[in-house]
């Protein structure tokens, strides 16, 4: 009995397009032609085909089963590996699960940093946006240490003083937002020392999380807002000297 490639791909319950992608991935060996040049798949190839597909429907890739071949190697190993694969799967998927329960709860956009979720939803764009920067370059327990200061009660009057300074702003009313918000950087400083020195947390070095953090910074912020956090970081360096 032969087949077209068409019927073939109609009794393994697939598409003639999967069938030669087979081919191509040296998967299905080609079959022989008929004079005309029309295909002919024999019962090797259903089986192949059919043996393919149980694989894939276990979790196995394209990649692994050509490198199985005809069956050769170790069965239980190439099932102690799927297994591993999935347990890792299962993992993950249990992850995502935690992190949209938590965006759900606290109403938090789906491209909120993982551990920043809870106090995402109710930050401005902006914010948020520097954030994401942020959480690209430091380690879990500092994103967490960001998280519980973002949640607490802060100085309401002096971060609306500072959220509203604007480009224009004169000397003497950046130096005394500055000088209020200083004390507050300084208890940070000293609940979490890493704050004192970000770049030192970098999960990628120094550099990296120096330039991906001061650009996010720089963007976010007018030019008095920086002069302010300028003013900031020369009074705690007077302090610590």
């Amino acid at each position: 009995m032969v087949w077209s490639t068409r019927q073939l791909a109609e009794l393994a319950g697939t598409t003639v397009k999967t069938v030669r992608h087979y081919h191509r991935m040296g998967l299905l060996d080609l079959p022989d032609r008929t004079a005309n040049g029309y295909k002919q798949y024999r019962m090797t190839h259903l089986v192949r085909l059919l043996r393919i597909k149980r694989l894939t429907d276990l979790g196995l890739s394209l990649a692994r089963i050509r490198a199985m071949g005809a069956g050769d190697g170790d069965p239980g190993e190439t099932v102690r590996a799927l297994e591993d694969e999935l347990a890792a799967r299962a993992d993950r998927l249990q992850r995502i699960r935690g992190e949209l329960a938590v965006l759900r709860e606290h109403g938090a956009p789906l491209d909120s940093p993982a551990r920043l979720g809870s106090v995402a939803g109710g930050l401005s764009e902006e914010d948020r946006a520097m954030l994401t920067v942020v959480s690209g370059s430091l380690p879990d327990h500092a994103l967490d240490d960001l998280r519980q200061l973002i949640a607490e009660p802060t100085d309401r009057g002096t971060d609306e003083d500072f959220d509203r300074l604007a480009e224009d702003a004169d000397d003497a009313t950046i130096e005394d937002i500055a000088g209020r918000l200083a004390e507050s950087v300084r208890r940070s400083h000293a609940r979490f020392p890493w704050m004192a020195d970000p770049g030192s947390a970098g999960t990628r070095g120094r550099e990296f999380a120096e330039t991906a953090m001061g650009s996010a910074v720089v963007e976010r912020f007018n030019a008095a807002q920086l002069k302010a956090l300028a003013l900031v970081h020369a009074q705690l360096a007077a302090q610590d000297r």
